[in-house]
């Protein structure tokens, strides 16, 4: 079986990002990595894991998602 994807999930919406990480849970192919609630926090937080893929809210405070993007 390959290595699991892992992922990290970006929402300023902690329900969101509990719904998100309650999906993602039933898969046996994914790994939440870690999780952020800003894009600041996203920044650095992807530079840290290095995540295969990252779930990316687009409206949020601090940065937006294509600011994190573009980051």
């Amino acid at each position: 079986m390959p290595d699991p994807i892992r992922c990290v999930i970006v929402d300023d919406e902690p329900p969101a990002r509990r719904l998100l990480k309650r999906l993602l849970a039933q898969r046996d192919d994914i790994i939440v990595a870690a999780e952020a609630g800003s894009g600041r926090e996203a920044v650095d937080t992807i530079r840290l894991t290095g995540p295969d893929v990252v779930f990316l809210d687009i409206a949020m405070p601090e940065l937006n998602g294509f600011e994190v993007l573009a980051s």
